[in-house]
């Protein structure tokens, strides 16, 4: 007997979400959903589901057609509630790519990339202040986080406070949270001749909340690894993962 995921508390929130989304409540929806999950918290195979889910090439002919719809993205921001944007916290995490990731059919952009890990995707992640994510952008793992930052940012609801570590430091990057009315906490690096007189230290101790939604969304071993083929299913994963992190509030 396969570990589930989804309590009846659970469930009983996701489903109406899941309806407000245009997936109909069929027989074997709740099981479809866990295997998925399944799927998401052990890194197997589509093909090695345990049968006590249904058939692995129904649940993943699902998951693949959810995907291709945005549909396990608007569920995840379906579930971010009310969510306390005092507070912005950004930064990138590198994800191995396991090699039966790469070969896709197509032309378009796998977000696959040579780092000095090797084949890479860089998940880049906004938490809230209470540290739960609210946001995410997956590119190639050679991307600098200062290349997709403005346009990441451009897109959050507005906050008080955008904090980010060094890799951000960019005063373009500052010039346009301030626009945005937020205060950028980033410090600069050590060659820079402004210093850090203006740094509240205090506030910018606070950025390991999405250092560790990090570590708890690599929990999920096909988070922590990434086998998807394509972009928008990682995404989907990673989004799916994301969404069960909200269900609990």
């Amino acid at each position: 007997m396969a570990r589930l995921m989804l309590s009846d508390e659970f469930w009983s929130k996701l489903r109406p979400i899941m309806l407000q989304n245009g997936i109909y409540d069929k027989p074997g929806l709740r099981s479809m959903v866990e295997g998925m999950l399944h799927r998401m918290r052990v890194g197997c195979p589509w093909r090695d589901l345990p049968a006590e889910f249904g058939c692995w090439n129904s649940i993943y002919q699902k998951f693949n057609r959810w995907s291709s719809k945005n549909k396990l993205m608007n569920i995840f921001k379906s579930l971010v509630q009310d969510p306390d944007l005092e507070w912005e916290f950004i930064d990138g995490s590198l994800v191995k790519a396991h090699q039966h990731s790469s070969g896709a059919a197509g032309q378009e952009d796998q977000a696959i990339g040579k780092s000095v890990a090797g084949n890479t995707t860089k998940i880049h992640m906004v938490v809230e202040s209470c540290g739960f994510p609210i946001a995410f952008e997956i590119t190639g793992g050679e991307v600098h986080d200062c290349k997709i930052a403005p346009d990441f940012i451009e897109k959050l609801p507005c906050s008080d406070y955008v904090i980010a570590d060094k890799g951000y430091d960019s005063e373009d990057l500052r010039d346009m949270i301030r626009k945005k009315s937020s205060i950028p906490v980033i410090p600069r690096k050590s060659n820079s001749k402004k210093g850090n007189f203006d740094m509240d230290w205090s506030l910018y101790k606070l950025r390991h909340l999405v250092e560790n939604i990090f570590a708890r969304l690599k929990h999920f071993r096909a988070i922590a690894t990434r086998y998807d083929k394509l972009k928008r299913n990682y995404e989907s994963m990673l989004a799916m993962a994301c969404g069960y992190i909200w269900l609990p509030m």
